[in-house]
């Protein structure tokens, strides 16, 4: 079970602070929402699943109501399997069981009566229905009466009476005034994970009926800020599409110019970074500092990076197969943009030139969500990149958001935004996995491993350890844990590896395998502990096979590292490791974009699809299929004599027009 999601601060994360304030919750559950698959009875995962939910709940001090709608029988043999689940766990908890209630459990609000009298704050009501449809298509997340695709349900009219209390008119369009008995109502669905902490939790799951929150909803701001995000995605997909229309040396040309700009702006760039940092100081991690400054050197190398990607070959229209399907009937694959991107990231404002540069040279439009500790210096770097776009693309092409309101509008966007790359912490990470249906493209953490094998050369492994843990240990590629062959702790190079790292200042932590060994180091806080700070796990293996087996159990798939002068070891250790990179006798904070010749990266992908590793123009690219033929027809596939023969084309730059998604 997944739990209440928390941002990276640990605040749980609410985005309806009225729901999320109730601590008195009538829970209305259809009976048949819980049966088994095959229809026959009642599902124990399902109401397991419940009862792990509701117990939670009770034990952070929520007083609850249990109300099971539906066949009088089956509802009696749900509730006596809950109060037997709950029972069993521990701490023992208090849940109210309210008598069960018949009639269309899918289609009426059959413990209105209850919650009234259990004097409940927020009735949640899971069904097989998600929520309400609105008129275009989806699931509301604040019921409007005036914006449902169809006349209210029985079950949306008694649940809008509930919410509105007895001085209110029909949902039907009518003013309607909260009164003072009106009760919240959430109607979600019960198949959805964990969802009624999520409710509970505030989160925007389902549909809330609640007059406030619909005028809310309903008001300006709000209105302007969903408006926004959907208009921000669409201008971007047009301004996208001009972008593509341009010539590759147009386009090269373009990141030459924002290159110039942001060197010539550097003093202006850096007023702004002063700003942020004056205003975080106290507030933030010291390895969130670390990423947060920008020092000449950054933008200098920034540009440098700008301008290696105007250098690169063309990206767009790319031939990638060409195949004669039938004779006359030419098949060519070709590479294109993926469309609209979503790029939220963390005090990072180095982030911003690089993904935008990506973003320019492959064709892509981009909405780009930096973390609020970097305002200033995101501001200051967008005005610039945009101006030196010019007016026909800038403003359109490369969007900042500025708000957290327009990032749920945008997570909700699946039709107009086309990829989502977090860059951020694991809580960054996951709460936008679980908050949208946009694809998701990044990596939760970075626990990356140095193994120093048996055959390594002590002095190679110093400095390849020392580089990688305090040349930037806040960043993702900095190595979190050291793995050192055996050998080496009874020839004293084990004892040498921490010398040097605590004289450089790294706090070493003791492994498991280390602890009754060394008891002068404090013990690692987890065996998957990523520290993003001047601080590293150390551990001792008996075998490379067994160095291996403890980066896949408890690594990230990140960057992992083998130091040793055995050349069949390196090759075995590098086909073994199922990282997104691993290297042999070099560090791991070579795993970056710039430093592999991308010029820049969006990220790092630790994902198995699409893209992997460091994220460049490439990672940013799909394809498509032009079929060119003359009359050919189908007709049950007798009107054509199938080839399929491969035709030699070339797989080289293709400065194609229209070949845009």
């Amino acid at each position: 079970m997944g739990g209440i999601l928390v941002d990276r601060f640990g605040k749980p994360v609410a985005f309806r602070e009225g729901v999320a304030a109730a601590r008195k919750i009538t829970l209305q559950v259809a009976i048949t929402s819980v049966v088994s698959q095959d229809g026959q009875g009642i599902s124990l995962a399902l109401l397991g699943a419940l009862t792990d939910q509701l117990q939670l709940l009770a034990s952070l001090g929520y007083q609850l109501q249990l109300v099971m709608a539906g066949e009088p029988a089956a509802c009696d043999k749900a509730v006596h399997a809950v109060q037997n689940l709950i029972k069993l766990k521990e701490p023992v908890v208090d849940v109210c069981f309210a008598p069960h209630v018949s009639g269309g459990e899918e289609g009426s609000l059959l413990a209105a009566e209850a919650a009234r009298g259990f004097g409940a704050q927020l009735l949640v009501v899971l069904s097989g229905c998600r929520g309400v449809t609105g008129q275009d298509g989806r699931i509301a997340r604040v019921y409007q009466p005036s914006s449902s695709a169809a006349p209210p349900s029985p079950l949306v009219a008694a649940a809008w009476q509930l919410a509105s209390g007895p001085a209110t008119a029909s949902p039907e369009g009518e003013a309607a005034t909260s009164g003072a008995s009106g009760i919240p109502v959430v109607l979600a669905a019960a198949g959805e994970p964990d969802v009624l902490l999520r409710v509970v939790a505030g989160q925007d799951v389902g549909t809330l009926l609640d007059p406030a929150a619909a005028e809310a909803a309903g008001g300006a701001r709000a209105a302007a800020a969903a408006s926004s995000a959907r208009d921000m995605a669409v201008r971007a997909r047009e301004a996208s599409r001009r972008l593509q229309a341009l010539s590759s040396q147009q386009r090269s040309e373009l990141l030459l110019r924002v290159a110039d700009a942001l060197v010539a702006a550097q003093d202006e760039i850096l007023q702004a970074n002063a700003a942020d940092v004056a205003d975080s100081q106290g507030r933030i991690s010291d390895s969130l500092m670390q990423r947060l400054v920008l020092k000449p050197a950054k933008i200098a190398q920034l540009a440098e990076g700008i301008r290696a990607i105007a250098a690169q070959e063309e990206p767009l229209g790319r031939l990638l197969r060409k195949v004669e399907v039938a004779e006359g009937l030419i098949l060519d694959k070709v590479t294109v943009p993926i469309g609209v991107l979503l790029v939220i990231f963390e005090a990072r404002p180095d982030a911003l030139p690089q993904i935008a540069s990506l973003a320019i040279r492959s064709g892509n439009g981009l909405l780009l969500k930096g973390g609020k500790e970097a305002t200033h210096s995101n501001a200051c770097l967008h005005r610039i990149i945009t101006a030196a776009l010019g007016p026909s693309l800038g403003p359109d092409l490369i969007g900042l958001v500025t708000s957290r309101e327009e990032i749920e509008s945008l997570l909700a966007l699946d039709d107009v935004v086309d990829l989502v790359i977090p860059r951020g912490s694991n809580a960054l990470v996951s709460h936008i996995k679980a908050n949208t249906r946009i694809p998701v493209l990044g990596h939760a953490d970075g626990i990356c491993h140095v193994y120093v094998d048996a055959a390594a050369d002590l002095p190679t492994a110093l400095r390849i350890v020392l580089d990688a843990k305090t040349d930037y240990p806040a960043a993702c590629n900095a190595v979190e844990k050291v793995l050192v062959h055996r050998d080496w702790q009874q020839k004293g190079g084990l004892q040498t590896i921490q010398e040097a790292l605590q004289k450089a200042g790294v706090t070493v932590y003791a492994g498991s395998s280390l602890r009754s060994e060394l008891p002068d180091l404090p013990p690692a806080p987890a065996a998957r502990h990523e520290y993003s700070a001047m601080a590293v796990t150390l551990e001792v293996v008996d075998s490379m096979e067994d160095a291996i087996d403890h980066i896949h159990k408890y690594g990230s798939s990140h960057t992992d590292c083998i130091v040793t002068t055995d050349g069949a070891r390196a090759d075995a250790f590098l086909r073994a490791v199922d990282s997104a990179c691993v290297f042999h006798n070099a560090s791991t904070r070579f795993a970056d974009g710039f430093r592999f010749g991308l010029g820049a990266e969006v990220g790092i992908s630790t994902s198995r699809i699409h893209a992997r590793g460091p994220v460049g123009v490439e990672g940013l690219l799909t394809s498509k299929w032009l079929l060119r033929g003359d009359g050919h027809i189908v007709a049950k596939d007798t009107g054509v004599r199938f080839t399929h023969r491969p035709l030699s084309g070339g797989a080289g730059a293709g400065d194609a027009e229209g070949v845009g998604a």
